[in-house]
């Protein structure tokens, strides 16, 4: 059996309309980010932290792309709970901050970003066996409690940004059981070309976001929310999710 959550967001929700950058400026975008994952591969394993914050900031650049960080910064061992639109988000919450992500398996076989998250001691979500959930809930909780500030998509699928899903409240446990702050944050793109959609494959994502003139991502923080400790992780859920504001482009004031 497979756990899939499904998205109604497909190819129709973007628009193309985006201006693209001068001819041959995709091909050298993406040569150089060939490049700079070779490279950074070689240091990151011996560095670490600071090294893959800042190869993820160096892949972000070489794609054109600027990173806008708003909100309050993140304290270590809190439960970071995004809205999900594209495989950028990935490289998005690694420049910003050393996180643990929570990803779907899949994720750890994409060249380049599985390679990555696996680097930040990514956790897998094995979908084909629901039963094992809480295997991975109380994998999240001992990072929490070893300090460690955890990522997570909690809707479990990509959307385009102008709508968004149900914030699922497994992972909310985990951040109940360690006593752990849930800082919920938003992720926008000032373009839709950005989504991960569809029929998307990485490669062709990558190509289509490398063909732009720029992207800007903005990256918001809200105040951290404490959870009691007979706090309910879909009321928790809730909570996260409501503010993001509508459809996760701003964060309520």
């Amino acid at each position: 059996m497979m756990w899939q959550p499904v998205s109604g967001c497909g190819d129709q929700c973007r628009d193309g309309a985006d201006p693209h950058a001068a001819r041959g400026v995709a091909m050298l975008r993406m040569v150089t980010l060939a490049v700079v994952l070779v490279g950074g591969f070689l240091l990151v394993p011996l560095l670490r932290g600071n090294a893959l914050r800042a190869l993820a900031r160096t892949m972000l650049a070489v794609l054109g792309i600027k990173l806008v960080r708003q909100g309050p910064g993140l304290r270590p061992g809190s439960l970071l709970t995004a809205n999900h639109v594209s495989w950028l988000d990935i490289l998005v919450l690694l420049a910003v901050a050393p996180v643990r992500l929570v990803a779907k398996g899949e994720v750890g076989g994409w060249p380049g970003i599985g390679a990555l998250a696996g680097l930040s001691g990514a956790i897998f979500i094995d979908r084909s066996r629901p039963k094992a959930l809480p295997t991975t809930v109380a994998e999240v909780t001992a990072a929490l409690r070893a300090g460690r500030t955890v990522a997570a998509f909690p809707e479990g699928t990509t959307f385009c940004g102008a709508g968004q899903g149900r914030f699922r409240p497994a992972l909310f446990q985990a951040a109940i059981d360690a006593k752990a702050p849930v800082v919920p944050a938003s992720i926008r793109y000032d373009t839709s070309a950005a989504a991960f959609i569809g029929d998307d494959t990485l490669f062709d994502s990558v190509r289509r976001v490398a063909a732009l003139r720029s992207l800007t991502v903005t990256l918001v923080t809200g105040p951290a929310l404490r959870p009691a400790p007979d706090a309910d992780r879909r009321t928790l859920a809730r909570a996260a999710q409501s503010s993001l504001g509508p459809s996760g482009y701003r964060l309520a004031a």
